[in-house]
């Protein structure tokens, strides 16, 4: 093969895909629009959160509606969480498999479909089934998302892999404000004596922002240019690269590149990626559990233990997550890149340990000491699940593995952790109706796990980057090469 004539200098050269990961990680470097995939990306994680809230509130009303047990009403809570279980082993799945743009793109209109038989659900059984398909949206676009905010974004400063990455807290809070906000003005509306129009509204407002993201796709959505190198499409990588980071490069390949194949979902579960594997889920799982004892159930807990009516309990709430939540949040992102993941995420849990602390020894005020107390420790938790282990339960495995494994790997550990998720979602209107607030001295233990593990394993993911850890690539290389033969196809696919 003769030798390709010298190519300018402003030009940079792609040989492999370690190339196309090296210019993502430097950045934009022209016009693109690599940061309206990221905010894209991010709307997806707010259609999530919006969705995991909107019966937060709404739940009592349904259970009157419907004239459920408290068993029933549990079903309802967890259907969603549920449905995440089943949505995030797949949705990882297939993010490594088929590609982010496709599953992102499916999540979509799932969402809007589930949303809107939410909302026009006739029985409590078709609510139930229409929030687990929802929960199965959400299972499935968390991994493509995380992979997006990584595989869109530079290694180091502003608009970093981490700091985008923990930025999908901020958005979480946001969009839990934004829900809050909306029952609120429906709330003003809505006639008393049709209290079913309030949480069937504020359910079929979560396909809007679906359809806007469906609707832009065509203009600004493209699949992850590391994606498509490490399938061996490098040209295809370099035409992405032009479209989203304004990078004109040159390609010189000398044979076409071969897929890189997966090693499979067991490589998780192997070293060096077991230890790493093992942190994100006990982080994972102390987060659902906690989330949803003490933010999920915020509005029923201020409702039983503040005696407060409909419209107290909304303007509290919208309260708590605006200034406490999402600033705490912003805050996580700014200092994880200052900091790095693991003194902050150590430190949230710390301060996690005070909130919960005062409620349970509090438990329901009878003084106006007692009210500002609780009222302190809810804003002490959500304060500091904002800066801390809510912005990095979703940056340590997007960070912590490769193109090849990053959906699988979210995709995995959301599967199990969902399992504690919902667990509690479905117990915990149960068990606080048999033990009242001395519940919180159980939830209490979910940080005091949650700093044991990282002073244990002592794993920080903050600047490091999977796809260029050539240890790493080696161990994974012989998790492919233990795979069974016949499941690997010519090109080296795996099938």
């Amino acid at each position: 093969m003769s030798a390709l004539p010298p190519q300018p200098a402003s030009r940079p050269v792609i040989r492999s895909a370690d190339d196309i990961a090296a210019l993502i990680n430097q950045g934009p470097t022209g016009r693109g629009h690599a940061n309206i995939i990221v905010m894209l990306a991010l709307g997806g994680v707010f259609l999530d959160a919006y969705d995991l809230t909107t019966l937060s509130y709404g739940i009592g009303d349904v259970q009157k509606y419907f004239g459920l047990s408290g068993y029933e009403t549990g079903m309802v809570a967890a259907a969603m969480s549920a449905g995440t279980i089943i949505g995030s082993l797949s949705g990882g799945w297939l993010t490594d498999r088929i590609g982010r743009y496709a599953v992102f793109m499916a999540d979509m209109a799932c969402f809007v479909i589930a949303a809107l038989v939410a909302a026009a659900a006739p029985t409590a059984s078709i609510l139930i089934l229409a929030r687990f398909a929802m929960g199965f949206g959400v299972g499935m676009d968390l991994p493509v998302a995380m992979a997006f905010l990584s595989e869109f974004s530079k290694l180091s400063g502003k608009g970093s892999k981490a700091g985008r990455a923990a930025a999908w807290c901020p958005t979480w809070y946001a969009a839990s404000s934004a829900c809050f906000l909306i029952v609120f003005a429906l709330n003003a509306i809505v006639p008393a004596s049709q209290p079913d129009w309030l949480w069937r509204a504020s359910l079929g407002f979560g396909a809007v922002p679906a359809l806007i993201i469906i609707l832009v796709r065509s203009r600004y959505m493209s699949e992850s240019p590391i994606w498509a190198a490490r399938h061996g499409d490098l040209e295809k990588a370099a035409a992405i690269l032009r479209k989203t980071h304004g990078i004109d490069p040159v390609l010189q390949v000398a044979v076409k590149p071969q897929p890189v194949p997966s090693p499979g979902i067991m490589a998780l579960l192997r070293a060096p990626l077991l230890r790493r594997t093992i942190l994100v889920i006990g982080m994972k799982i102390v987060s659902a559990t906690s989330y949803a004892a003490i933010a999920f159930g915020a509005p029923s807990l201020l409702s039983t233990m503040l005696h407060l009516d409909r419209t107290q309990v909304l303007a509290v709430s919208i309260a708590l997550n605006l200034v406490f939540a999402l600033s705490g949040g912003l805050l996580g992102v700014r200092l994880t890149r200052s900091f790095g993941s693991r003194p902050i995420t150590v430190a949230g849990y710390a301060l996690q340990c005070v909130g919960i602390l005062l409620l349970a020894l509090v438990g329901t005020p009878h003084s106006t000491l007692g009210i500002v107390l609780v009222m302190t420790g809810f804003a002490a938790f959500l304060f500091a699940q904002g800066f801390g282990p809510g912005c990095q339960q979703m940056v340590y495995p997007t960070l912590s593995y490769p193109t090849e494994l990053r959906g699988t790997g979210i995709g995995f550990t959301n599967f199990v952790a969902g399992f504690a998720g919902t667990l509690s979602m479905w117990a915990l209107p149960s068990a606080f109706t048999s033990m009242g607030t001395i519940i919180f001295w159980v939830i209490l233990i979910a940080p005091v796990v949650g700093i044991a593990l990282h002073l244990v394993l002592r794993w920080e993911v903050f600047g490091y980057d999977a796809d260029s850890d050539k240890a790493l690539e080696r161990a994974l290389d012989t998790s492919r090469r233990s795979l069974p033969h016949e499941t690997l196809c010519p090109s080296g696919r795996s099938v």
